[in-house]
């Protein structure tokens, strides 16, 4: 069953459990989002559950727990809008109505900084790895309520905004399964005529 959710006039969708994070600004100027960016991410890598990902976004990660977050995320401060984990619970750590540091360098359409535009989306998962049924339920109520809220224009993986240099949400995300949840229009889906198969 769908969730109904609802994104307020502060940014904060009252059904996620709200993890406020340090790691965001305002926007620029006159900027507000119209894209919407989907990610997955889990730590340690592939391995699934745990605090890990709140922790990252809060800045309270032990990084001495485990050699990876030792070699590649000591000192790092990034966050993201929302992180959907595999039972469906989502989180929310950074209002829509700021800037989040998920993208990083990154460009849409010859649009760079999509940070500066976008909402990021974080699913607990990997490349290696299907998604839940549930993080589907929940990520189509979420853009559904988006999409109400902002003027979004299209939907993206961080691999189209940062190609080469990432992969997710990998090749296991259903694009055509969130399209048709969501019933959106063909136009919020631009990569999908170039490079997916519906």
């Amino acid at each position: 069953m769908s969730i109904a959710f609802a994104v307020d006039a502060d940014g904060w969708v009252a059904q996620a459990h709200r993890l406020p994070s340090p790691n965001f600004e305002a926007r620029p100027q006159g900027s507000v989002p119209t894209l919407i960016v989907v990610h997955n991410i889990s730590l340690p890598p592939n391995q699934f559950g745990g605090t890990a990902i709140a922790e990252l976004f809060l800045n309270t990660l032990d990084c001495d727990a485990h050699p990876y977050y030792e070699a590649h995320l000591r000192g790092v401060r990034v966050s993201a809008h929302f992180v959907i984990h595999r039972d469906g619970e989502l989180e929310q750590f950074v209002s829509c109505n700021e800037r989040a540091w998920h993208a990083g360098p990154s460009n849409f359409f010859g649009r760079e900084r999509c940070n500066d535009f976008s909402i990021g989306i974080e699913l607990e998962g990997s490349d290696t790895t299907p998604f839940e049924a549930a993080q589907y339920r929940t990520l189509g109520s979420l853009v559904s309520a988006l999409t109400a809220r902002y003027p979004i224009e299209a939907l993206a993986g961080h691999s189209d905004i940062a190609p080469g240099r990432k992969t997710d949400p990998g090749p296991h995300f259903e694009w055509a399964r969130l399209q048709r949840d969501t019933l959106l229009a063909d136009r919020y889906f631009p990569y999908l005529k170039f490079s997916r198969t519906l």
